[in-house]
């Protein structure tokens, strides 16, 4: 296998901050740090008058329930708002007409459906699109869409930042400030709908068909939040985007995945990139607290996998450091009885990555050995390289303190 010490030592923790667990939230980076901290885009971006009207979106059936009857109406009346604000995509109380005037000007005088402010947006030359969204508090996140031509999938953040640190992500270069609440994980899919017209929500929205909690932010150390959102997202009467069609990511937060499965029962993608824990440790640094042997264990116990239901196996593909055929070899082995897919992503380099990619040719050698062993194994085409749009390379430093 290729030698571990061909890897770039890890980043020195900064004081007061657990890489393995929950981090303290951190200070603010520099404003000359950030790509988007000036320029017409952020510019253009005021900070909002301060609106202490309570914002609906985020609040699943129960909770919107509660909230209606509290507010003194009927709760038949949470039924109707929740098709008009996750079905339909209405932010005007004014043109929810299947209620009364008056309970609609009483809606708007103490409630808001909010989106996030568009910072700035690109999109690049094979399609994709990128939105930096900025949140109430001026914290910043990025959300893609890759638009394929029977399908469209949008990539969602869960943190502002990450905890992780992974060696070869542009993400784990961002410090943690916070975990996103549920409507600002919601609301990324709805202001992606806006910009793409697609509503009402289709039963199988061709623009927005498939979902991945892939973006900034490890979504399991943000579970409660992030399942909130997931079933509000999955609702047949709202967004009604399937569980078979939301796939989240993890690097491997070991105690999670079976709460994971059994209470959503999405797809699981798992970032494994190493198939030791010499290189793991470094490439992940969350191995250190959680390595392969934990982590294998837990995949094969995930509720619901089966060969019909497969956990999805990330390989980035970087240049000498896990890219040997004795290092595919190695991975066969690895996943052994475990219905896998692995899906092999060449490197998207990133402003002072330590990393190259691997060549079309090794990648392809890798891949044709995977094949024979029996496992699928799809090469990820790079998408919106030209926008820093591709897998590893989100990062939004405009961070103020949280």
């Amino acid at each position: 296998m290729s030698e571990p010490v061909a890897v770039p030592p890890p980043e020195v923790l900064p004081a007061g901050e657990d890489l393995l667990g929950h981090p303290a939230v951190s200070p603010p980076e520099s404003a000359e740090d950030s790509p988007h901290a000036s320029g017409p885009a952020a510019d253009a971006c005021p900070e909002p008058a301060p609106d202490a009207r309570m914002n609906l979106v985020g609040l699943d059936r129960p909770a919107l329930t509660a909230e209606m009857v509290s507010f003194g109406l009927e709760p038949f009346r949470s039924r109707q708002l929740w098709h008009w604000i996750y079905h339909r995509g209405v932010t005007d109380f004014a043109a929810m007409t299947t209620l009364a005037r008056p309970v609609r000007e009483r809606l708007a005088a103490a409630y808001v459906v909010r989106r996030p402010q568009v910072a700035d947006f690109q999109q690049s030359r094979d399609g994709t699109r990128k939105w930096l969204l900025r949140m109430p508090d001026r914290q910043d996140i990025e959300t893609v869409h890759i638009p394929e031509e029977d399908r469209g999938t949008l990539c969602v953040s869960s943190q502002v930042g990450c905890t992780l640190k992974c060696s070869f992500c542009h993400t784990g270069t961002q410090r943690l400030v916070r975990n996103l609440e549920a409507w600002e994980i919601v609301s990324q899919i709805m202001l992606a709908r806006d910009a793409l017209d697609e509503w009402p929500a289709p039963p199988d929205g061709r623009l927005i068909s498939n979902v991945v909690l892939m973006g900034m932010g490890e979504p399991l150390y943000n579970y409660e939040n992030v399942a909130r959102a997931v079933k509000i997202i999955m609702d047949g009467e709202g967004l009604a985007i399937s569980k078979r069609r939301i796939t989240l990511s993890t690097a491997g937060v070991v105690p999670l995945l079976a709460r994971c499965g059994a209470e959503l029962n999405v797809n699981l993608a798992v970032s494994l990139h190493a198939v030791t824990d010499a290189v793991r440790d470094v490439l992940v640094p969350l191995n250190r607290k959680y390595p392969l042997a934990a982590l294998l264990a837990a995949c094969r116990a995930y509720p619901g996998l089966s060969n019909a239901r497969r956990i999805t196996f990330e390989y980035v593909m970087l240049d000498g450091i896990n890219d040997s055929l004795a290092d595919a070899r190695a991975l066969v082995a690895l996943l052994r009885d475990i219905p896998a897919k692995i899906n092999l992503i060449p490197f998207n380099p990133w402003p002072g990555s330590p990393y190259a990619a691997s060549s079309p040719a090794t990648v392809t050698r890798f891949a044709d050995f995977i094949n024979a062993a029996g496992y699928a194994s799809p090469v990820r085409t790079p998408r919106g390289q030209d926008i820093m749009a591709a897998c590893g390379q989100l990062k939004s430093t405009r961070l103020h303190q949280a």
